[in-house]
């Protein structure tokens, strides 16, 4: 079946179907017939989608599409129950990259303590920030500002900061789009095996396939492929970007 019919066969009349899950996993994400939009503007239409606990979940499709949009649907629906690793890093520039890796962790911290550790590093989060950024390969920028780091040191920040939040869940909006080919396996690795589920908007594909077991394709307002990675190649997908 060629890239075209594998898609069409998801469109007209029918719902797209995910992969067969095992009984007993509980729903993580539900979306049932919604209407996403952004500032306004409708961008996906008639979202019917079920993420279970376990599943790790690629997001691919042209820039615009709305994998941003749906992201920050699902983001809503467990706003304090999972890490977020947004596209825009949103990092404090003046602060040291331990500062902005622990704000990850400010929830699980009373004001007095994290006020504290802001004016000098506790030796517990400093031991635990500093390990985080060795896997990262900034533990020569622990006390660096951010502004003075590259683009991509700047995303392993960011993923730091989500990882640091210690959470089951993980959603990233192209949280790899800066580094190399190496890197960004890499530290999808990093990210797979610190979360039981993920979500994760990506544009390369095959990095897609290669990281995750599902893969959901948006194109024309919809989404119009809900498949297994292991049944798809790459040169379908790319009937995603015609």
């Amino acid at each position: 079946m060629n890239a075209e019919l594998n898609l069409q066969s998801s469109l007209p009349g029918q719902k797209a179907r995910g992969p067969e899950l095992a009984a007993g996993q509980h729903t993580v994400f539900l979306l049932n017939n919604a209407q996403l939009s952004y500032q306004g503007r409708a961008v996906l239409n008639n979202v019917s989608l079920k993420i279970t606990a376990g599943e790790r979940v690629a997001l691919v499709g042209k820039s615009g599409v709305g994998k941003s949009t749906l992201l920050a649907t699902l983001r809503r629906q467990l706003p304090d129950a999972l890490a977020w690793c947004p596209q825009q890093t949103g990092l404090v520039p003046m602060l040291s990259v331990y500062h902005n890796i622990y704000m990850g962790g400010l929830q699980r911290h009373n004001s007095l303590y994290n006020l504290l550790n802001l004016i000098k590093p506790l030796s517990q989060p400093l031991c635990e920030v500093t390990e985080l950024a060795a896997l990262l390969q900034l533990d020569k920028h622990v006390f660096d500002r951010v502004e003075k780091l590259s683009g991509g040191q700047c995303q392993r920040v960011a993923i730091g900061r989500a990882l640091y939040q210690q959470q089951n869940v993980f959603l990233g909006d192209e949280p790899v789009s800066a580094v190399d080919a190496y890197q960004a396996e890499q530290l999808l690795q990093l990210i797979v095996e610190r979360h039981e589920t993920l979500v994760l908007a990506l544009h390369d594909v095959e990095l897609a396939l290669g990281t995750c077991d599902r893969i959901i394709g948006l194109k024309d307002g919809a989404i119009v492929l809900d498949a297994p990675s292991s049944t798809l190649k790459v040169e379908q997908l790319a009937a995603l970007y015609r």
